[in-house]
């Protein structure tokens, strides 16, 4: 019995370092599985990171192109105002019976208070007093709506607003002026005045749209030279 007992302990030695021998493996392969998982998560976060780093500077160079562009229109806008308003100067010298250089070639107000009232408007607008001047267009346009110089009031209501930074209002008095006379001369200068707020409002499609309907509907005018130019800053 006592020779028993000594055997017994030893095979329960012998079967805690049996089961020992074979835990060890087990934990040293999980510990190898866990520290593969970590290297594998730290190379997909920091491919990610990378990813993110190109995605942002991407973004930032588009950026910077969208805002060379308007910057681009933007001058190409205050060149074309200040051509109409040579052009429309030219033409009343031409004119010799006329003698409100503000007025489209050839055209006149039916009656002097008219014609008062519209010369009122073109002088604040010539003084960059848009906010005044969008307000005396837009009088004019109520009081004469079927006045010879309607189309060209609402052109420089239009263009008002969109001085004024208030492009939503500049695109639905110019869309007005299109919409009632298309075949006014003005109707294409108005178009590019529409795509440079669409420009502003970030809406390049629409802008786009508007470019091309200048080209196809207007094609011999200066305006749509001006618009197949922008086609191509806005690719």
């Amino acid at each position: 019995m006592r020779d028993r007992v000594p055997t017994l302990r030893m095979l329960a030695v012998s079967a805690s370092l049996a089961l020992a021998a074979m835990a060890a493996p087990a934990s040293a392969f999980a510990d190898d599985e866990a520290r593969r998982a970590i290297l594998d998560l730290r190379q997909q976060v920091q491919q990610q990171n990378e990813q993110n780093v190109r995605a942002r500077l991407q973004l930032a160079d588009q950026l910077q192109s969208l805002q060379q562009e308007i910057a681009q229109l933007r001058n190409q806008l205050e060149l074309v105002s200040r051509q109409q308003t040579s052009t429309a100067q030219q033409g009343q010298q031409a004119q010799q019976q006329n003698n409100h250089p503000g007025n489209p070639p050839g055209v006149s107000a039916a009656d002097p208070q008219e014609q008062t009232a519209y010369d009122g408007a073109i002088d604040l607008f010539r003084k960059a007093q848009y906010k005044e001047a969008s307000e005396s267009f837009a009088a004019f346009t109520a009081l004469y709506p079927n006045s010879a110089l309607a189309p060209s009031a609402q052109f420089y209501l239009g263009s008002s607003r969109y001085a004024l930074k208030d492009f939503k209002g500049a695109i639905e008095q110019l869309n007005t002026l299109v919409q009632n006379a298309p075949n006014d001369a003005r109707a294409p200068d108005a178009l590019l005045v529409i795509a440079g707020s669409q420009i502003e409002l970030n809406n390049r499609a629409g802008a786009k749209a508007t470019l091309q309907r200048i080209v196809s509907e207007y094609p011999q005018t200066p305006s749509a030279k001006t618009a197949q130019s922008r086609l191509q800053l806005l690719q």
